[in-house]
C-alpha cells in the first residue's frame, strides 16, 4: 500500500536553512514538509562555529565587498529573533558569547588590516581597553589590540532543536537511495516516490525546494537538473578539548599579507565540564591540502605563538573534512550572498552561511509571491503520513574525538 499526500511545497534539507524556511512558510500559511535523509542539521549547520557574523572578516582589506554589504545587517536581525521579536521567536535558544571579538598582535600589517577592515563597516567596532579584556585576554603574555564587534556566538544544537519545535509534524525521515521524481511534459516536478520506514509514499506538491547542501546536486540530478552547476570548498577544521579550557570567541589577525582571518576560535563546553575550542579561518582552508597530522601541528604551532600564556598539554586533538556547498558561477567567483535559483517548480537554495539563513527565506517567500504561488492544498491525512512514518532525528556536533 502506497500512502498518498498533497501538499503546497516539499523541502528537501533539514539544516538549518530548511528548518528556517519551513517555519516561515508554515508562518505564511503554506501547508508544507520537510524531508531529510540522514540527521537534521548533520551536515553544514553543525560543523559551522556557530557565529552570526556581522562582515568585519570580509572586510579587512578596506573594501566593502558585497559578502560584508549583505551580512552588515545580520547580527542585529539575529538579536531580535533570540529576544522573540523577530521573523522567527529564537527565544529558547542558548548563547554562547554574546560578543565576537577580533585579536590583532603588535605587528604593523596586522594592526593596518584591523583599521582598514573596522572602517569598512556599517556597524561599529569597538575597541576594549585592557581594563574591559575578557579574563583570557588580561592574562595575554604578548602585546595586541582586542576589539568587540557586533558578531555574536550561538549554539548550533540548541539553534536546531528550537526551529524543529513548532514544525515537528511537518518533518519526516526518508530513504535516498528510493527517491524518484515524476516529471511533466514542460519539466515541473509532479510527485515524489520514496520508502520510508518500511512504506512506499508519494507526495504531490506545487513547489520543491531544495536546501539540502551538498545534497542538493544529487537532488538536481534526480530532477533531471544535472546541469546545473554547484561547487564545493573544503575546510579542515581542528578541535581540540580538556578540563578548564578558557571561553574564548576571537578572530585572530595575522602578521603575514593574508585579508582572511589566521584563526578563528569558538567554544564549546561539553556535559562533563570540559570545553571544546573549535578552530576554523585560514587554517582550515589551508588544511585540506595537509594530513590530519600536519594541520594538528600547524594549529599547535598557531595557537603557541598567538597565545603563548595558555596551557594546552592535557588536550585531546582531532580534526575532520568539511564540504561547504554553493551555487557555482561562471567567473568561479564565490557567492557573496544566499543563492536561489528557479527551474520550473523546483527552486534549488544555498544560505551560504549560518547567518543568512533569514535572507534565504525572505528570497523564497518573494519568489512564491511574485510567482503567484498563494497556499491552497490542504490534505488532513497529515496525520495518518506522520504516524506511520518516523521523524529524522537530531543531528550531533563532529568534534570531541581525539587523535
Amino acid at each position: 500500500m502506497t500512502l498518498r499526500y498533497s501538499t503546497d511545497i516539499v523541502i528537501f534539507g533539514g539544516g538549518v536553512a530548511g528548518l528556517w524556511l519551513l517555519n516561515r512558510l508554515r508562518q505564511a500559511g503554506y501547508n508544507a514538509l520537510l524531508l531529510e535523509s540522514e540527521t537534521l542539521g548533520g551536515g553544514q549547520t553543525l560543523a559551522s562555529q556557530g557565529i552570526i557574523h556581522g562582515g568585519l572578516k570580509y572586510a579587512l582589506g578596506g573594501v566593502l565587498t558585497g559578502a560584508s554589504q549583505a551580512i552588515a545587517e545580520m547580527p542585529a536581525r539575529w538579536r531580535a529573533a533570540l529576544r522573540g521579536e523577530g521573523d522567527l521567536d529564537l527565544s529558547a535558544v542558548k548563547t554562547l558569547s554574546d560578543h565576537y571579538y577580533m585579536w590583532s598582535n603588535a605587528g604593523l600589517r596586522s594592526r593596518f588590516k584591523t583599521f582598514l577592515g573596522s572602517k569598512s563597516l556599517r556597524g561599529r567596532i569597538d575597541a576594549v581597553p585592557p581594563a574591559e579584556y575578557p579574563a583570557f585576554f588580561k592574562a595575554a603574555t604578548v602585546a595586541g589590540n582586542l576589539y568587540r564587534l557586533p558578531d555574536f556566538v550561538v549554539d548550533t544544537p540548541s539553534l536546531l532543536a528550537t526551529l524543529s519545535v513548532p514544525v515537528a509534524q511537518q518533518l519526516l525521515h526518508y530513504d535516498a537511495p528510493s527517491l524518484e521524481f515524476t516529471r511533466s511534459a514542460e519539466g515541473s516536478i509532479q510527485q515524489a516516490d520514496f520508502t520510508a520506514a518500511g512504506q512506499q509514499v508519494a507526495i504531490t506538491a506545487r513547489q520543491f525546494i531544495l536546501t539540502a547542501g551538498e545534497g542538493n546536486k544529487s537532488l538536481l540530478e534526480k530532477c533531471g537538473l544535472g546541469s546545473v552547476q554547484t561547487q564545493l570548498r573544503p575546510l579542515k577544521m581542528v578541535h581540540l578539548t580538556q578540563p578548564n579550557m578558557p571561553e574564548v570567541y576571537v578572530h585572530c589577525i595575522g602578521d603575514d599579507f593574508s585579508m582572511k582571518p589566521a584563526l578563528t576560535v569558538t567554544t564549546h563546553p561539553q556535559d562533563d565540564g570540559s570545553a571544546t575550542w573549535y578552530l576554523g579561518g585560514q587554517l582550515a582552508e589551508a588544511g585540506v591540502e595537509q594530513s590530519d597530522a600536519e594541520v594538528i601541528a600547524d594549529a599547535k604551532k598557531q595557537l603557541a605563538s598567538l597565545f603563548p600564556w595558555l596551557d594546552v598539554n592535557a588536550a585531546q586533538w582531532g580534526c575532520f573534512l568539511i564540504n561547504r556547498a554553493e551555487i557555482a558561477y561562471d567567473d568561479n567567483n564565490r557567492p557573496d550572498d544566499a543563492a536561489m535559483l528557479v527551474n520550473h517548480n523546483v527552486i534549488s537554495a544555498w544560505p551560504t552561511k549560518l547567518t543568512l539563513a533569514p535572507v534565504l527565506a525572505d528570497k523564497i517567500l518573494s519568489h512564491l509571491q511574485s510567482a503567484d504561488v498563494v497556499p491552497g492544498i490542504h490534505d488532513p491525512s497529515i496525520g495518518e503520513l506522520t504516524q506511520q512514518l518516523s521523524a529524522p532525528v537530531m543531528g550531533q556536533p563532529r568534534w570531541g574525538s581525539s587523535s
